[in-house]
């Protein structure tokens, strides 16, 4: 992949926003129109269902993994030099991040990249509770609670200032990953047909995969040609829903990879909920409605900066590379939310 005369044109960091952006388009549009939802498919779970939200889920993790580890088999991309796994990870972070960011994932009705799909639809509620999710992170990130997050995160870290790459930790074959990816997506394309799912569907959950791998071979081509220190990401929405607020309020800051992603997402599922004629302005159901989501919202900006990811970033991006922390995190979540949704939502209907 020649970027180089795209980057002599227009800039790196141009370059970099640009590549967030297309890979926040491709990722919209299919997360719009697969229904994809970690908190759905958790609730799915809980409940002792294995149905569409949950096979949505499955065939979007599986592609990626496929996609991503088969970059890497190929030399496209190396998962080394990737941010999660090229900086030191935090195990304490990974488990309450993950469950704090899980507890919120069901009090909002739905994780941070959900939220941002869902405003692009008219949706005021997930309009609202996500920039008290972006305000959260911030203020996790470089604000006054950024101490405190600090502290927790310091609690265990990973060893030798990396994160834990799986594969070489249990001592599997560099195809392992890749393997694993083709079973997952077997299972998902079995219950698939078991759910009578239609095609479509299923098309654009795998295209919610690929945008993670896309976002991968762009940043590692970027970083391949850049003067400066490029760092290769993919999907994530904490960090990059921060950065994206700062940009909108601060005149100095430059553009990068996160300011595109974010935009970009909101663009795919805005053309998408248009093109289907999905767009409809939705609010708050009543107050109580809105207290449950701004709390989970609040959970969510801190859970997910904690944990160094959101439901995405840590459950799709960090999981494809098989970073340990992302892992735990994103096993974390899923406690965190099935025990919610148990005490919360389970209990209130069968009292």
């Amino acid at each position: 992949m020649d970027i180089l005369p795209l980057v002599e044109r227009i800039g790196e960091n141009p370059t970099a926003a640009l590549f967030g952006l297309i890979t926040g388009v491709i990722f919209g549009i299919a997360a719009q129109r697969s229904r994809f939802c970690l908190r759905a498919a958790t609730i799915e779970f809980a409940r002792g269902r294995m149905g569409p939200s949950m096979t949505v889920w499955l065939l979007t993790f599986s592609t990626a993994l496929v996609w991503v580890q088969g970059a890497n088999l190929l030399g496209m991309m190396r998962v080394e030099d990737a941010r999660i796994m090229a900086i030191t990870g935090s195990w304490s972070g990974a488990i309450i991040g993950g469950l704090v960011f899980g507890v919120g994932m069901v009090l909002a009705r739905g994780c941070s990249g959900r939220l941002l799909v869902l405003a692009a639809t008219g949706n005021l509620r997930a309009v609202v509770s996500g920039l008290v999710f972006a305000v959260v992170a911030q203020m996790s990130l470089h604000g006054w609670i950024t101490p405190f997050r600090n502290w927790l995160a310091g609690l265990w870290i990973t060893a030798d200032g990396h994160n834990m790459n799986l594969l070489t930790e249990l001592r599997l074959p560099d195809w392992g990953g890749l393997a694993l990816g083709v079973v997952l997506a077997g299972v998902a394309l079995y219950e698939a047909r078991r759910n009578q799912m239609s095609a479509m569907r299923l098309v654009f959950a795998s295209g919610v995969g690929f945008a993670v791998a896309v976002g991968y071979l762009l940043t590692f081509a970027l970083s391949e040609v850049s003067f400066e220190p490029v760092t290769v990401a993919s999907a994530t929405f904490t960090g990059p829903s921060a950065n994206t607020l700062m940009f909108l309020l601060d005149n100095t800051s430059i553009l990068e990879f996160d300011v595109g992603l974010v935009p970009g997402v909101f663009l795919g599922s805005f053309i998408a909920s248009t093109l289907t004629r999905e767009f409809r302005f939705q609010g708050f159901e009543n107050e109580a409605n809105m207290r449950r989501s701004m709390t989970g919202a609040v959970l969510m900006g801190f859970g997910g900066m904690l944990a160094g990811g959101c439901a995405i970033g840590n459950g799709v991006t960090g999981a494809s590379i098989l970073a340990g922390t992302a892992w735990l995190a994103l096993f974390s979540m899923w406690i965190g939310a099935m025990t919610t949704d148990y005490l919360v939502d389970q209990r209130r209907v069968a009292a």
